[in-house]
């Protein structure tokens, strides 16, 4: 009897992995009616596959836990989800204010955000080599972080980078992502772009906001930045999984969105 329960909750579990890898997300509700099993037996077979990291458990449900490791090139993650991007950084330009410090980060979603700002008496502190010639405003001082350049961030680290890093307490940080994960936080594929975005954050006494389009939701990779309490708000596309925005808004987080067409 045991070895039959054993076998069923096996062959059940091993169907959820298979659920959510296909579709990205799956709620409870939907699994206990396919599997025909109660939803009690379907939270209590996701807290047994989050143990093993084989998904991430959400409000009412479960994501795929995707690990990747390769750092894609820059001009080719540049060419991907061009609209969403755009649209999702210039929604992060409205929460820069009159006075603000911000640093940002390196990145192909970060590199649509200067075009955007336009308040007055901005300082913006940055290690993103695609600011160049894109702020038209007199009245925004752009420092840029130099040290050694990175092909596949279009960006900058290193020593020179940090000297200056560590130089400035700016009062807000709007940091594109490579992976954002409830369980896993901030991850990136590199740990210089690890190093320089924990920097930032150390470096901040006010509010991180992050920019992402939905893609990066439940993607893990090598480099721990932050953890996800860590983040003030996010900025995303109106893509983005219902179950992360309630795990997100549950935690204090804001979440911005902004319509994409598709």
């Amino acid at each position: 009897m045991g070895k039959t329960q054993s076998s069923s909750q096996e062959k059940r579990q091993e169907r959820i992995i298979e659920l959510v890898q296909r579709d990205g997300h799956v709620r409870v509700s939907e699994l206990s009616e396919i599997l025909n099993v109660s939803e009690i037996t379907i939270r209590r077979d996701l807290i047994l596959l989050e143990k093993s990291n084989l998904i991430e458990r959400t409000f009412g449900g479960a994501t795929a836990t995707m690990k990747f490791n390769k750092e894609d090139d820059y001009y080719t993650r540049y060419k991907l989800a061009l609209e969403a991007k755009d649209s999702i950084a210039k929604l992060a330009a409205e929460l820069i204010e009159e006075n603000d410090t911000v640093f940002i980060n390196g990145g192909s979603t970060t590199s649509h955000l200067f075009r955007y700002i336009n308040r007055n008496k901005v300082r913006i502190v940055t290690t993103n080599a695609g600011c160049i010639g894109q702020i038209t405003n007199p009245s925004i001082e752009l420092i840029l972080a130099g040290g050694h350049y990175r092909l596949q961030s279009n960006s900058f680290f290193g020593g020179f980078t940090n000297n200056i890093l560590d130089e400035i307490n700016a009062n807000k940080a709007i940091l594109g992502v490579d992976a954002l994960s409830c369980l896993y936080g901030m991850t990136a594929p590199s740990h210089q772009a690890a190093e320089i975005t924990k920097m930032m954050i150390n470096r901040t006494m006010g509010e991180i906001i992050v920019i992402t389009d939905h893609r990066k939701i439940g993607m893990v990779s090598d480099f721990v930045t932050a953890p996800i309490n860590r983040i003030n708000t996010i900025v995303s596309d109106d893509q983005m999984d219902p179950d992360f925005i309630m795990e997100m808004e549950k935690m204090g987080i804001r979440v911005l969105l902004t319509k994409v067409t598709t």
